[in-house]
């Protein structure tokens, strides 16, 4: 066979292979799009009363299109008839006479309440009405509900000889007592399904067991599941909307993992589908969640959410929708433990409920998340012990962080000090080869001095770089710490949002509508710190070419990042400046002397002994002469 040929034949190959991988990939694509609109549609129909009416009636039209009503086929010459809309609305007819009469009673609601939360149910679907979470406020003092009226729809469904889905059914009372209640949904069998639920004294976590009575042979025979739906539209309860929409997300739990997943922050929305057990999932705002825990895990399921137009009329914040599948015995009744947690993301609060919820709050990973963990909040519980002023707080941590950072902060000085001292040295080195040609030479015996005195060029880098750590954990730890919420210092009146000096009538793309003093303060703190390092900095072609970048437009860079941000965030960052600077004053007055560090090192360059050059050394200095040689070839051609 020719090579043209077998080429041809391998290209053909090449290109069948591109198109199906292509085809394949739209088609996942198109399924992930129409999954998340179909489940973000179902949010807003379960939290708008006219969208859910209409929504029902569209989806009924086309299953009696279809010849289906609830999964039953209906005869074949009645599968054009459209009922009217009043009909649809009214829901199917259920061939339980206890479900039928069931769908039509009014709702009524019942209240369970310890010193954390007051929880209003409905019979409606037996399921939560309100969720109020005592003893915290939004940004605007309105009472914090973490679940509002209307703002969320549960249904557990299965299927018998007909779909069921419990929010279409009033259940009945049971029992009811100071700490639980019961609510039973019965059929005509005498077979039931109960919800229980228990809230213990001073908790945030609500108690829900799944129970069913003589059910299990009333089911379909080809299903093996329920389907828990849960639809929730969060408020908004903080000032910032960009900030408080950054950092809020869906979070989720495998069960053998240590670490949790989400889906995704700084978006406008993002779905998942899961497909493995699930232990738990979390409707995640800044400072407040929604955690529906499985002591038996999930089987599997899909979680979505999209945030809504900052200015809408109902200061919502986002809709997230969660359809959850749990397995149940064939031929046996089941009891399905679940949990609720509705309250704030205090890192020791989630903790202490053992199942791996802190791990929400984004602190970081690896060294940065250990640094938060175990340093930054310890520090900061133990202090707040003995100081209210929260200001107070972040100054004492900044001085103390920069205490324990002062041996590197001194060793980054003292190599930059050696630096500048060698400047009159290099700059005879610079006289001695003026000619293009000599660089290496120069470069050599720059280096040689460098030896000599013991100066190391990446001296003063390494140091600063080991602190960028805590920087970054820093960064991470002001914008979700629960203990700066609402806590006022200066003329800032929320430490963990933006400060505002002046609010601006229209808004300035990336920097906002409002002007933030303490982001100007740590602008020009910054603009101060880097003009007293390039000041003490030898200045070299390399360090001209970046003085620029890190004279001005770091500062400004910054000032617009950070305008939005936690004004405890810049006013950490401003302290740490101007204490940086004032550290590098005193190291400079009283602990080093430039004048006795020169004389110090050209008395060690000058007695130093020559030391035995290593393998990888004599190799340079022979890349050096044959670059030496080739020059000379190269001039002499010319």
């Amino acid at each position: 066979m020719q090579k043209n040929t077998v080429l041809g034949f391998v290209l053909i190959g090449l290109i069948l292979i591109g198109f199906s991988w292509y085809n394949s990939y739209n088609f996942k694509k198109q399924a992930r799009e129409a999954f998340l609109k179909d489940s973000l549609a179902r949010v807003e129909a379960l939290t708008n009363p006219r969208v859910a009416d209409s929504l029902r009636v569209a989806d009924s039209i086309r299953n009696v299109r279809l010849g289906i009503v609830e999964d039953k086929q209906i005869p074949a010459d009645t599968a054009m008839v459209t009922p009217a809309a009043e009909e649809v609305i009214a829901g199917p007819t259920y061939t339980d006479s206890l479900l039928e009469l069931s769908k039509n009673i009014p709702e009524e609601f019942y209240v369970l309440e310890n010193n954390k939360l007051k929880i209003e149910f409905t019979t409606k679907g037996a399921q939560i009405r309100s969720a109020l979470v005592k003893d915290y406020y939004t940004y605007d003092s309105a009472a914090l509900y973490m679940v509002k009226e209307n703002y969320s729809n549960m249904a557990l469904s299965f299927f018998t000889n007909q779909k069921i889905s419990t929010n279409a059914f009033a259940f009945n009372v049971e029992s009811a007592t100071d700490s639980s209640i019961t609510f039973r949904l019965p059929f005509a069998d005498g077979s039931s399904v109960d919800f229980v639920y228990k809230l213990p004294a001073d908790s945030y976590m609500l108690d829900f067991n799944i129970v069913t009575n003589n059910l299990a042979a009333k089911l379909a025979n080809n299903a093996t599941r329920f389907d828990l739906d849960w639809a929730l539209r969060i408020s908004r309860f903080e000032k910032g909307f960009d900030n408080e929409k950054n950092y809020s997300t869906v979070n989720y739990k495998y069960p053998e993992d240590k670490s949790v997943e989400d889906l995704g922050m700084r978006k406008g929305e993002s779905e998942k589908k899961i497909t493995t057990r699930l232990s738990w999932f979390a409707f995640h705002q800044q400072f407040f969640s929604a955690i529906l825990k499985s002591d038996d895990n999930f089987t599997s399921g899909s979680l979505a959410y999209k945030f809504l137009a900052p200015d809408n009329e109902e200061k919502a914040l986002f809709d997230c929708a969660a359809n959850m599948q749990m397995d149940y015995g064939r031929g046996e009744d089941v009891n399905i433990p679940l949990h609720f947690y509705f309250g704030p993301n205090l890192y020791k609060e989630l903790k202490s409920y053992d199942s791996g919820f802190e791990k929400i709050i984004p602190m970081g990973k690896h060294i940065i998340g250990w640094i938060n963990r175990v340093i930054i909040i310890n520090t900061f519980d133990f202090l707040r012990r003995f100081i209210s002023n929260y200001g107070i707080i972040i100054l004492i941590m900044t001085i103390l962080l920069k205490l324990v950072l002062t041996p590197l902060t001194f060793k980054s000085y003292l190599s930059s000090a050696k630096m500048r001292v060698l400047k009159p040295e290099i700059e005879k080195i610079n006289k001695k080869y003026p000619r293009k040609e000599d660089a290496m030479k120069k470069q050599q015996e720059t280096m040689a001095l460098y030896r000599k005195t013991g100066v190391n060029m990446m001296g003063g880098c390494l140091p600063m770089l080991l602190q960028i750590p805590i920087l970054f954990a820093m960064f991470r730890f002001f914008p979700v710490s629960f203990e700066l919420r609402q806590h006022p210092f200066l003329w800032a009146q929320d430490l963990s949002g933006y400060d505002s000096i002046l609010d601006l009538n229209f808004n300035i793309p990336m920097y906002g509508n409002h002007v933030s003093l303490f982001a100007i303060l740590m602008a020009v703190s910054m603009y101060l710190y880097s003009k007293m390092n390039m000041n003490q900095m030898p200045d070299t072609g390399q360090m001209a070419g970046m003085r620029g970048m890190q004279l001005y437009f770091m500062p400004i860079f910054m000032l617009v990042l950070c305008n939005n941000f936690s004004a405890g965030l810049s006013y950490y960052y401003m302290l740490s400046n101007f204490i940086s600077i004032g550290q590098n004053w005193v190291i400079r007055k009283y602990f080093v002397d430039e004048e006795k560090l020169y004389q110090q090192l050209k008395s060690k360059a000058e007695t130093a002994k020559p030391k035995k050059k290593s393998k990888w050394r004599e190799r340079m200095d022979q890349m050096i002469k044959e670059q030496e040689r080739l020059q000379r070839e190269r001039q002499s051609k010319r």
